[in-house]
């Protein structure tokens, strides 16, 4: 009789998460899958039933590929990048340095700072003629610099503020996971004379596999849901250069007021996200050391 009703009052307990859930996640990716067949509502004509028309009409959208691509490439250099960055950076505050609480500080720093006011930051840097980064190109004698302004070089400007606002929060989990390994292990390695790289790739980073999965999962999601510094650098130029799946919903939703086309697109980029988790899931899971 106590256990079943303990597990009445787990019930009532979880009762209001499962609503909120179900109220701004559930629901709302359901209505957005049903918005995605019908037509956009405009003045007093409403919207109708349009089947795959809206996926017919994103099959064939030339700038959706450019934008998709665009977001392939900026996941493919912020994600590994970030977790590779953060990783080092956790080992380096982990050991015992001088002013390690300061590094600490200083390497989370970014990641309290809002993502507009970050992107008006590198604007400063990346601003052609007086900006930092083009005062120190000039100095060395090399040619001005207009990184964003320019189709080839505007994606990787953006992916640089991506990698630096990131890497400080990817950071934290891994600086928890260091901290949660037995010390013993790698005394005991140490007697048996293995140097510190042996015990990094032995110990201490399989140990970590599941802080990787963990952030691996975020940066995915991260990396597709960018927009806020998109809006602020380069509005996606220039010639949707620096577009990303995310701004390109915004911009087709309420620039263009095509709300279905960007329903439709919504709907791509949660099975694009779906998809990629439970590859990651499925396949990261198996390598990980939960002990």
């Amino acid at each position: 009789m106590n256990k079943k009703n303990n597990l009445i009052n787990v019930f009532y307990l979880l009762v209001p998460g499962f609503v909120l859930l179900i109220s701004f996640t559930h629901i709302p990716a359901v209505k957005t899958l049903m918005n995605s067949f019908y037509s956009t509502a405009k003045g007093r004509r409403a919207s109708k039933f349009v089947g795959l028309e809206n996926y017919e009409t994103l099959w064939q959208d030339a700038t959706f590929w450019k934008v998709f691509s665009n977001n392939i490439i900026y996941a493919l250099g912020v994600i590994p990048t970030s977790i590779l960055l953060s990783l080092a950076m956790a080992l380096w505050v982990n050991s015992k340095i001088i002013g390690r609480p300061f590094l600490r500080f200083s390497y989370f720093l970014p990641t309290v700072l809002p993502l507009i006011a970050v992107g008006n930051i590198w604007l400063f840097f990346y601003a052609p003629g007086f900006g930092l980064i083009d005062q120190i190109v000039t100095s060395l004698g090399f040619p001005s610099l207009n990184i964003l302004g320019s189709q080839e070089s505007s994606l990787f400007g953006v992916m640089a503020v991506g990698i630096w606002k990131e890497a400080g929060f990817y950071m934290i989990f891994y600086l928890a996971g260091l901290q949660a390994i037995p010390p013993d292990l790698k005394e005991a390695a140490m007697i048996e004379g293995a140097n510190k790289w042996y015990i990094f790739w032995r110990i201490t980073f399989p140990l970590l596999t599941p802080t990787t999965l963990f952030v691996s999962v975020n940066a995915v999601i991260n990396s597709f849901r960018q927009i806020d510094h998109i809006v602020v650098m380069t509005q996606g130029g220039p010639d949707y250069a620096s577009t990303l799946l995310l701004y390109y919903i915004y911009e087709s939703a309420f620039v263009f007021w095509d709300t279905a086309y960007a329903t439709t697109l919504s709907v791509v980029l949660i099975l694009l996200l779906c998809l990629i988790a439970i590859g990651q899931f499925f396949v990261l899971d198996k390598k990980v050391h939960y002990q």
